[in-house]
């Protein structure tokens, strides 16, 4: 290595409101928390626009304003937040946790709170990026509000798809739903329930060509993956729901995951399976992915980890 090994009482992998949160409550705590922030600051919040269900903002705010507003708070009461990417860790129970940054810097970490998310899956087609955050979004939950009235598609074929296809459904006024294959991979319950809702139209055997539009979502053009036959619809948001990774790979040889990557954490607290090492935020939420509960397990999180070292000195 080509610096001299830092040596931290409280090192917060990643950012985003699990992160910049735990660095908050660390901070009060006086574990002076140092905070790598990863490859993308703020984390998902940064490529949504408007943001009108986290609480405290009665008139909406801006993602990347918000998580600008996070940092600031943690920076005010004394994290240490830091651009860089954490490369490879070696974990061990009770620590210190060793922790290697953009290849080259060393750091032994007393406690460490992963806080590296979950990034969703996308298409790959170029205009799925172009329109992101102007019609195209990756959780109807947070954005299906401002669809409300109007004609919108979602991509998917889990539970995850049928349940924000009911969600939607709710609010808009016809939901297209996209479908690959013959048939669902969700399981019958939630087939049912999709099935059995008047406003949403199932397009099996189909897949997404192109999503039409010059500032915002204007249509899709979708593909009949078995006649060839292409068919444009007027839409005005298109949600694409076909999974999430989770962002843990480096971690894989000593923290116990779910069979998709998520982490694993003691029911109702933050603790993993090593010693004074802790997880929050999407990394270990499969089921909400919000920004609200996000921030409270990163409070979760540093609460979790000032315990356990107040305990382990005595």
């Amino acid at each position: 290595m080509s610096e001299a090994i830092e040596k931290v009482e409280c090192l917060i992998i990643g950012s985003g409101p699990a992160g910049y949160t735990s660095a908050i409550y660390a901070a009060r705590a006086d574990m002076k928390p140092v905070l790598y922030e990863g490859l993308q600051p703020g984390g998902q919040l940064t490529i949504t626009t408007d943001v009108e269900n986290y609480p405290g903002y009665p008139d909406g705010i801006m993602g990347p304003e918000m998580m600008e507003l996070f940092k600031k708070q943690a920076v005010r009461l004394g994290a240490d937040v830091r651009f860089g990417m954490v490369t490879s860790v070696e974990f061990k129970n009770g620590g210190p946790q060793k922790v290697i940054v953009d290849g080259v810097k060393e750091i032994e970490a007393e406690t460490v709170i992963i806080s590296t998310g979950a990034s969703a899956k996308w298409l790959g087609i170029p205009s799925e990026m172009r329109l992101n955050g102007s019609g195209v979004s990756a959780c109807a939950v947070c954005d299906g509000f401002f669809y409300r009235g109007q004609d919108v598609a979602i991509v998917g074929a889990g539970d995850t798809a049928c349940e924000e296809a009911t969600y939607l459904s709710k609010i808009c006024t016809k939901v297209y739903m996209i479908v690959r294959k013959s048939e669902f991979r969700a399981s019958k319950a939630m087939q049912n329930r999709v099935l059995n809702t008047p406003n949403i139209e199932v397009l099996f055997n189909t897949e997404t060509d192109e999503i039409l539009g010059d500032k915002g979502v204007e249509a899709v053009r979708v593909k009949n993956n078995v006649t060839g036959d292409l068919r444009e619809i007027a839409i005005k948001g298109f949600f694409v729901a076909i999974g999430h990774t989770p962002n843990t790979e480096i971690f894989k040889p000593y923290i116990d995951m779910d069979e998709q990557g998520y982490i694993k954490t003691v029911p109702g607290t933050s603790y993993t399976n090593v010693e004074g090492v802790f997880c929050s935020g999407d990394a270990q939420d499969k089921i909400y992915r919000q920004a609200v509960t996000a921030a409270g397990s990163g409070c979760m999180a540093a609460l979790d980890a000032e315990r356990w070292l107040s305990a382990r000195k005595g």
